[in-house]
């Protein structure tokens, strides 16, 4: 059984920290679970960490042990996001973080998310899904064109494609199955807005990063490398962009979060196209993150930090949030 609670009549009740998990973005997973227990320890809470494998049985076991309040999901990519552990945690009966099922199942699948944003009027860059056998024969679409796993996170997969050369290395090195979503390049920047429910007036944005590769560490875009990587780029907020750039980034955030349905955060990735020198720029959305981040250096406490948020803060709101939403729920 677990250790008794400390504190008991201090504390805000027990929270299960989901963390690990079975994709290829474990790693990241486990530092933002082990940064939420800490921040929620803070928050008066009674955390206890969980870390998750592919062995369900052992999973469910944890959450039955452990009896937690509301369970904060610090997963990341498939199984974590993509609505599987969110049906689990709705078979249980438990609150938890973050998007239920349907949004986080809409989200991780770029090719139905895309076509949600198409839906909403949000503006996507031109693409389709593929094979990857017809991606072998020929360039589906003018050069240069980016090639994404279907549903993936933390860009795991992504390439950009500028000849005939490198497709023939994507199709060689490609293990993310026989689909792909290929979209045009967008040249320029790339910028992200956090979002955050929990307003009266509902779902907010907090303000827009620049998020620029270090080019000198050899990323051109950025990849997996880039964000978690030390030196991998460098992140300038508020967003030295034209101001109704910025206001319309932060519409689109907020448009692209109610579109999937979000709950609790969510993160949206632009592509900010400023290379026509007049000072304005093109506002491409590319994808919405269910579960950002959370280390306390990811770019949504980050962004949180910037309004006044701090870290412990944004945890104990998730939390909150979840289980508002239940109580809701259940009337």
């Amino acid at each position: 059984m677990s250790a008794p609670q400390k504190d008991q009549g201090r504390s805000k009740g027990r929270i299960t920290v989901l963390m690990g998990g079975a994709s290829a973005e474990r790693e990241v997973s486990l530092s933002s679970g082990n940064g939420v227990v800490a921040a929620l320890k803070e928050a008066g809470y009674d955390a206890l960490a969980l870390d998750v494998t592919r062995d369900l049985a052992a999973v469910v076991a944890g959450l039955t042990e452990q009896k937690p309040a509301a369970v904060f999901n610090a997963l990341h990519g498939r199984f974590g996001e993509d609505g599987a552990i969110q049906g689990v945690l709705e078979w249980l009966g438990l609150p938890y973080t973050h998007s239920g099922l349907r949004a986080s199942a809409n989200a991780m699948d770029k090719e139905a998310s895309r076509q949600i944003f198409i839906t909403a009027g949000l503006p996507v860059a031109e693409g389709r899904a593929v094979s990857i056998s017809e991606l072998a024969e020929h360039d589906p679409l003018p050069l240069p064109y980016v090639v994404k796993p279907l549903d993936e996170g933390s860009s795991v997969g992504v390439s950009i494609v500028r000849n005939t050369n490198q497709r023939a290395h994507v199709v060689e090195e490609w293990r993310y199955g026989p689909v792909a979503l290929v979209e045009r390049y967008v040249p320029g920047r790339e910028i992200t807005v956090g979002v955050l429910d929990g307003d009266p007036d509902g779902p907010r944005a907090l303000t827009v990063t620049d998020i620029t590769p270090n080019a000198e560490s050899g990323h051109d875009f950025y990849d997996y490398a880039a964000k978690y990587g030390v030196g991998g780029s460098r992140h300038v907020l508020p967003a030295d962009i034209h101001a109704d750039d910025f206001a319309r980034a932060c519409e689109l955030a907020v448009a692209a979060h109610k579109a999937l349905g979000c709950s609790g955060a969510s993160r949206s990735d632009f592509r900010y196209d400023d290379t026509s020198g007049d000072g304005r720029g093109q506002i491409i959305l590319l994808e919405v993150n269910t579960q950002p981040g959370m280390t306390p250096t990811s770019l949504l406490p980050e962004q949180a930090a910037y309004c006044g948020i701090s870290y412990s803060e944004l945890c104990d709101r998730l939390v909150q949030d979840a289980l508002r939403r239940a109580d809701v729920a259940r009337r």
